[in-house]
This record gives structure tokens, sequence and C-alpha cells, in this order.
């Protein structure tokens, strides 16, 4: 019975279609609890702008980070504890299933691939103030406009970035060796068991780390605790919204795709009711910087082949492409803190904040924040047939309607 029940929760993958929507659930406990977002980039940032402290620089006096803060350290803010909480709860995960193993990227190609992606990622997520998190997934259900100009404007990024990555000079070239499948290597059992309660050990000293920061603030240890469980969930589903999309667009699959809208859908609800008791939904500004900025990450993600949450988790697996891709968001990030001054007035600051509950009233606002969800939805389903439709008419296509000398030189090439 425990062979059974640790190889389907902890070996495993997990239903990402259930684990998203747990996540809408949890991020809306996370924001009653913390009053914060679930989001990763605006601390990334703030660990930039530590770096540079570092180096002499004083980005404590730039606009941005009077915006955002730097107050402090990681230790001391909601994002910094959750965001650790959510590596030890990936680092878990991964010692459990015994999937850590160091893989290095295919081709230099791809290392700048990476790099630049993740640079533009990091850029574009600031400059809309969020990423696919605070500016998406947690963002829609606080009602604020600013979240729906970006995911579509991410969407819209994720379309181009696929076909930016099916261009010749970005794929690297398939090396096919002749000689059968190579044998799988077999982990040694004494190296699974080890790992497995090095995996127990990582998330007993987690929870213990956060209710140890719970004895002086009880929002901060909450934060650690929920970033542990958020980290459980998107390494042991595999969640990332950069494949989410870019699956839709080149493969037609939607299961992931479908289930981030109904995860907001959950969220939706949960917000709506900490609203009426209370608290304030996070509003920005809604305005070019949304929709250029989601653009651009959208763009970005695809390109370097992971999200925010994504190349997390995939990075404590040992793929060092995703390492690049890390440090590339924590550059681009810090970039656009940087020259803020440039693009806020024209861009952001200069536009209202927008928040759906205020425009069309409170039960107004939830009915609208529904129709559109449904309305994505329904453009979700309506691409997947399009897209089956087309592949099914392609597929059809006979194949004397090919040239004979389309097939020279289709054989040429595979020679």
């Amino acid at each position: 019975m425990w062979l059974t029940f640790k190889n389907k929760f902890f070996i495993q993958f997990w239903s990402p279609f259930a684990a998203v929507i747990a996540a809408g659930i949890l991020s809306t406990y996370f924001f009653g609890l913390t009053g914060s977002l679930w989001a990763v980039t605006g601390e990334f940032t703030r660990w930039g702008g530590h770096i540079m402290q570092w180096f002499g620089a004083e980005p404590e006096t730039w606009q941005y980070f009077k915006i955002i803060g730097l107050e402090g350290t990681p230790l001391d803010r909601v994002g910094g504890v959750m965001i650790i909480g959510m590596f030890g709860g990936c680092l878990a995960a991964v010692l459990w299933a015994n999937n850590m193993k160091l893989r290095m990227p295919s081709s230099k190609k791809r290392i700048a691939q990476a790099l630049a992606g993740g640079m533009i990622a990091g850029f574009g997520a600031r400059l809309a103030m969020g990423c696919n998190l605070a500016a998406f997934f947690t963002g829609i259900p606080q009602f604020t406009l600013h979240a729906w100009l970006f995911a579509f404007a991410a969407a819209a990024g994720t379309y181009l970035g696929a076909k930016i990555t099916l261009l010749p000079f970005i794929r690297s070239k398939a090396t096919v060796k002749l000689g059968g499948l190579t044998k799988m290597a077999i982990p040694h059992p004494n190296q699974v068991k080890n790992r497995f309660r090095l995996g127990w050990v990582v998330f007993g000293a987690m929870i213990a780390g956060s209710f140890y920061i719970m004895n002086s603030s009880q929002k901060l240890g909450f934060a650690m605790l929920m970033g542990v469980v958020f980290g459980l969930l998107i390494e042991r589903a595999q969640i990332c919204f950069t494949s989410a999309f870019r699956d839709m667009w080149i493969t037609g699959r939607t299961h992931m795709a479908k289930a981030i809208i109904l995860g907001m859908a959950v969220s939706v609800i949960g917000i709506y009711s900490y609203v009426q008791l209370g608290m304030t939904p996070k509003t920005l500004w809604a305005g070019p910087n949304a929709v250029i900025g989601g653009l651009l990450f959208g763009i970005g993600i695809v390109i370097a082949g992971g999200c925010e949450t994504g190349w997390m988790y995939r990075a404590l697996e040992g793929q060092v492409h995703f390492w690049w891709v890390g440090i590339g968001n924590i550059i681009g990030a810090t970039v656009l803190a940087y020259y803020w001054d440039v693009f806020s007035g024209p861009l952001a600051t200069q536009w209202d904040r927008v928040n759906l509950l205020d425009v069309f009233g409170p039960l107004g606002g939830l009915a609208v924040t529904y129709l559109l969800l449904g309305l994505s939805f329904l453009l979700i389903l309506l691409w997947e047939r399009h897209f089956f439709k087309q592949q099914s008419v392609t597929n059809s296509i006979p194949c004397s309607a090919v040239s004979q000398q389309e097939l020279v030189n289709a054989m040429t090439k595979t020679h």
C-alpha cells in the first residue's frame, strides 16, 4: 500500500488540470492571509537591485524601486520568503521523485536563446508590472483591467514567439545517429532512497522555518508555508504557462490553457469575497505598458523555453538551460527598473488605474470578469477545433498532389 501511495503522489507527475485549479484556490487564500499576490518577478527585480548594491550602485534611489520597494532583505518581505518557500518545495519534490540530473544545453545557441528570451521576458514583465502570475493568473481575479490587457497581449506574444522559434536561424540542428537506442541508465536503489529521505529533510526544514518565522511575523510565516505548497504544485504537475500557450499554437493541445482559465475562475469568486470583506484589490495602470510588456513577455518566454514558474523547478531538476533563463529574467527586470523613468510617463503612470468592480459595480464587475473568462475559454475551444480541422485537411492531401521533384528534394535532405 505504501509503495502504491508513494508512486502515485511522490514519483508520478500530478494532473496539471487539478493542480492549476488548486493553485487558483491557494492563491486566493494567499491574498487573504498576506494581502499580497502570488507573484515572483517583482521580488526577482529586487534581488537584481540587491546585486547592484553589492557593486556600489544605489538602486534604492531609482524611481522604480521607490514604487515596489527595496527595503530589507528577502527574509523581510512577503515575496522574498514566498519564493524561498517555492524553491524549497520544488527541491523537495525533485528529490522525492529522484528527478534531479545535470542536463547541459544541446548547443551554445540554446544558451543564447535562454539568456535573450529570459531578458526579454523579464523586461516585459516588469514593464507591465507583473508576469504570468501577478499580471495574469492572479491579476485577472483582482478585477484589474491592466491584467486583461496583459493577458491578451501575452497570448499574442506567445503566438509570435512560437513562429519565431520555428525560423531556421533559431532552431537548433538535431543530430541523428544510427545504431539503435542507447541503454537507459538505471538509478542505484541507494541513491533513490537517499534522495527520497533528503527530500523529506528539505521539506521538514522548510515547514520548520515557516513556523519559526511565524513567531515574529504570522504574515511572513504563512507566505513561506504557502510558497512551499506552490513549489510542490508547479514541480509535481509541471505547471508552465509557456508550454500551455506554445503547445496550443504548435500542437493544438489546449488542456493546460483550459485549466488556467478554470483556475482563474475559481480564484475570482474567492478574491471577490475578500474584497467584499474590505480588502483592497491590487489595481495598476491600464496603459500601453501592459500591452507592450505582455507582448514582449509572451515572445520572451517562448524563445527562452520557460516562464517565471517553469524555469524555477526545471533549474532545480538540473536543466542548466533554465539557469540561464532565470539569470536573464533578473537582468531584464533590472534593466527595466533602471530605465523606468524613460517609459513610465507616456506608457504607464499617466494612465488611469481601472478596476472592473469600480466601473461596473460589485456584481457587474464580477459578471464582466466571468463573461471575459467564458469568452476566453470559447476562443480556446474554437482555436482547438480550427487547428485540428486544418491538420485533418493537410493529412488528407493525396500523395499525387506532391510533385515528383518535391519528393526527390525531400529524400535528398533526409539522406
